[in-house]
């Protein structure tokens, strides 16, 4: 099945475009962030707002997904379109630069800017579920997930997202062919493509914020106001992933994060009421998931 619908929010309010049962494969057809109004260098997108900006392809329901679930998300595949653009539109450094648009050609999954070329490894920007609350933009994050610009969430990698309403209402799109940690100046390649996905339903499992499982780590996806509020979340739920699934006490499970927990910057950049995403990652370990 292929669903093409977009969204500019993550609501519990949507019609779904698509409803999928347990174990199927989908794949979403997305545009790239500025729902392709930058297409050059001179289209800079100056006038773009929520309503514009990040459109996630979707709602999907999925059969037997309800409250207190969890669902799913493994990533098959990520292809992208020929060419997607980058723009210096914030962050740290946004004072010592001009307003720019660069378009960035892919060939072969290979990026070209200015002399250099790379192989992009393609990542999700935005994937979520529909809050039990009010609906909210796509561009932005939140406990449900949405706009995490994490560069793990890519082909080969597993998404866990808490369901807050019947069905879930999973959405995703934002693509980015190639971005560093914390989005520097606001954008990754931005690019339209198609995202391949398997959703599948855990039942009655206790899941506070999105996770990622990669082929070596597992990471937990936390969004607040400010970094420590964000640092003091994401270590107290990391925490109580691994005493669940390790038999651990609190005060070993800590001891042990300090020595294999890595805390990374997803993005900081985002104008919005949440400033700061963040992930908590450590190994796996054989026989010992932190989501099951």
């Amino acid at each position: 099945m292929i669903v093409k619908d977009l969204v500019s929010q993550f609501s519990k309010d949507i019609t779904p475009a698509y409803t999928a049962a347990d174990g199927e494969i989908l794949t979403f057809r997305t545009v790239d962030c500025f729902g392709g109004a930058v297409k050059t260098d001179g289209d800079f997108p100056e006038d773009l707002n929520e309503e514009d900006s990040d459109l996630a392809t979707g709602l999907v329901f999925v059969e037997g997904a309800e409250p207190g679930d969890v669902l799913k998300v493994d990533i098959l595949d990520v292809d992208v379109d020929s060419q997607g653009v980058t723009c210096a539109m914030g962050g740290p450094l946004a004072g010592s630069c001009e307003p720019r648009v660069k378009v960035v050609p892919i060939r072969d999954r290979v990026a070209s800017f200015n002399d250099l070329k790379w192989e992009v490894d393609p990542m999700i920007g935005v994937i979520g579920v529909a809050p039990a609350g009010d609906p909210i933009a796509c561009v932005q994050i939140g406990d449900h997930g949405g706009n995490m610009d994490s560069k793990m969430i890519k082909k080969g990698s597993s998404v866990y997202l808490p369901v807050q309403v019947s069905g879930g209402l999973l959405g995703m799109g934002d693509i980015h062919a190639s971005m560093g940690d914390s989005e520097l100046c606001g954008t990754g390649i931005e690019i339209a493509g198609d995202i391949t996905v398997r959703v599948s339903v855990i039942k009655g499992f206790e899941l506070a914020f999105p996770v990622t499982e990669t082929k070596d780590k597992w990471y937990v996806n936390c969004a607040r106001a400010e970094y420590q509020t964000a640092l003091n979340d994401v270590c107290a739920e990391m925490q109580r992933l691994l005493m669940n699934a390790y038999g651990w006490d609190a005060t070993d499970t800590y001891l042990y994060m300090s020595l294999q927990c890595d805390i990374e910057i997803n993005q900081f950049t985002l104008p919005c009421p949440i400033d700061m995403c963040i992930r908590a990652g450590v190994p796996k370990v054989p026989g010992k998931e932190l989501v099951k």
